[in-house]
């Protein structure tokens, strides 16, 4: 994904190809089938699948670092998206969290800036595996999210007033992917 709606990719001869697309929404949804043909062509998916729809601006997020983020997430059925079992895009409250359980959707979002979108395949062992949700996710669901990054505090941003640095690393809770009740990592 590029400024100015284009989108760039190598082939498997390392050429390098570049697509105009006629609006922001068409070059996001395309992105989002390059990402949903790249899980269906992996004959086991054993890590998250990333694909940014929109690049955002400032420095990538890393681990230490606390987001506020909107989302929503969908059940990976039938080869595509299936229905949504979790979303706060038309909610006051963003989720927030702090990145540093390398699990799940955190794992894809490393790297992600302020006003960056994410598109994001987690499969089973990364998201709720053998257990699922009682009612909302079934055991061994992949799970599919479309994530924003509203709001970004750097861990290095965070130092106290005597020239001490707090740690931003105080036992995060692991967070495999959002629920909605109330969950916040801080």
């Amino acid at each position: 994904v590029q400024p100015n709606n284009y989108s760039t990719f190598y082939d498997d001869q390392r050429q390098n190809w570049s697509i105009m697309f006629e609006s922001e929404k068409a070059a996001m949804d395309f992105s989002k089938q390059v990402c949903i043909a790249k899980c269906n062509s992996s004959p086991v998916l054993e890590s998250v699948l990333c694909q940014d729809l929109l690049l955002g601006e400032g420095q990538g997020v890393e681990a230490g670092d606390s987001l506020e983020v909107a989302y929503t997430g969908w059940l990976f059925q039938n080869n595509g998206l299936g229905q949504v079992f979790d979303s706060n895009v038309n909610k006051d409250k963003l989720l927030r969290l702090k990145l540093g359980s390398g699990k799940g959707w955190e794992e894809g979002m490393m790297g992600m800036k302020k006003g960056g979108r994410r598109y994001l395949i987690i499969p089973p062992a990364w998201a709720y595996g053998a257990q699922g949700v009682a009612g909302r996710v079934p055991p061994d669901s992949t799970l599919v999210f479309e994530v924003e990054v509203k709001r970004v505090k750097l861990a290095k941003e965070c130092s106290a007033s005597d020239g001490l640095s707090v740690s931003s690393r105080d036992s995060p809770a692991p967070s495999p992917v959002p629920s909605s009740d109330g969950f916040s990592a801080d």
